[in-house]
């Protein structure tokens, strides 16, 4: 078969476009038929017509599960929220505001969950300052505006994927010139420990939110930015949410088999006491030298 020759979707029978084949491991599939499959499936090259079929059929019947869904949680400022059924004990995470039985969202149970992550990516741009010339040249030491994203994690059993991740946030986090990690702040960015810094870090505290020594529920001290707590506070509700009760016992013997030494995560930037494998308490990474 040549490759400009006419192709048919192996599911439809529909003509195929010059662009428009999605390749099966065995067949031909049409834009149409590819765009009904899960958003979070990502191998369909490696997989049958016949597997695509069931698949398909399994996201026909998700409908009607869509349709009987009752939100009575949306937990979320990003692009996808995550939508819960607290009285089916079922989940989606969708864009969808309105018509959620046209988006057809895949509909979970908690069961399903095998773990939830909060994934926290820390960007920095340096500081430039002008020479004599007019030239761009670093600070010394150098200086950085340091900005954060977070993204939400949950890992599932499921016979199409394995992860459904989304983004906490739609705008990135800013801290100016102090990383999270610096348990210092001051408002006018860094100094030289004068009168002035230690002004700027009171007027800091208020504006920022700054509640040092402070511990929340999940038995982790609050960091000094305020936004960025209000997004760890938003991740640890999606967790207890989704994992529910079902592993409380074990965390909590976990927890108390745990070094009582705190540090702060490298992943996640909480600061925390590792559990008893030497992991993050929230973000279950592994953390060095715990």
């Amino acid at each position: 078969m040549g490759l400009f020759d006419k192709k048919y979707c192996d599911v439809c029978g529909e003509k195929i476009g010059l662009l428009g084949n999605k390749k099966l491991e065995d067949a031909n599939l049409c834009k149409k038929c590819a765009s009904k499959l899960s958003p979070w499936f990502n191998d369909r090259r490696h997989s049958t017509l016949e597997e695509i079929k069931e698949q398909l059929q399994y996201r026909e019947d998700n409908k009607a599960v869509v349709a009987a869904f009752h939100t009575t949680l949306n937990l979320g400022r990003g692009y996808k929220k995550l939508l819960v059924d607290e009285d089916a004990r079922k989940f989606m995470i969708t864009s969808a505001s309105r018509d959620l039985v046209e988006a057809n969202p895949d509909v979970l149970d908690f069961a399903q969950v095998t773990g939830v992550d909060l994934d926290v990516d820390e960007d920095r741009s340096e500081l430039m300052d002008k020479d004599k010339d007019g030239n761009s040249v670093s600070y010394n030491p150098k200086q950085y505006e340091y900005r954060y994203d977070f993204h939400m994690i949950v890992r599932v059993n499921h016979p199409y994927f394995d992860e459904m991740r989304f983004d906490l946030n739609n705008g990135s986090i800013e801290t100016g010139t102090r990383s999270i990690n610096d348990p210092g702040f001051t408002a006018g960015g860094p100094g030289n420990g004068g009168l002035a810094d230690t002004v700027g870090s009171l007027i800091g505290a208020i504006a920022g939110g700054i509640q040092t020594g402070a511990v929340q529920p999940s038995g982790r001290a609050t960091v000094w930015n305020a936004e960025y707590q209000e997004y760890l506070d938003l991740a640890d509700r999606i967790k207890q949410v989704l994992l529910g009760g079902r592993n409380a016992v074990r965390e909590e013997a976990a927890a108390e088999a745990a070094p009582k030494i705190k540090v702060t995560c490298p992943v996640c930037k909480a600061t925390m006491i590792p559990d008893a494998n030497g992991c993050c308490e929230y973000c279950g990474s592994p953390v060095k030298g715990a």
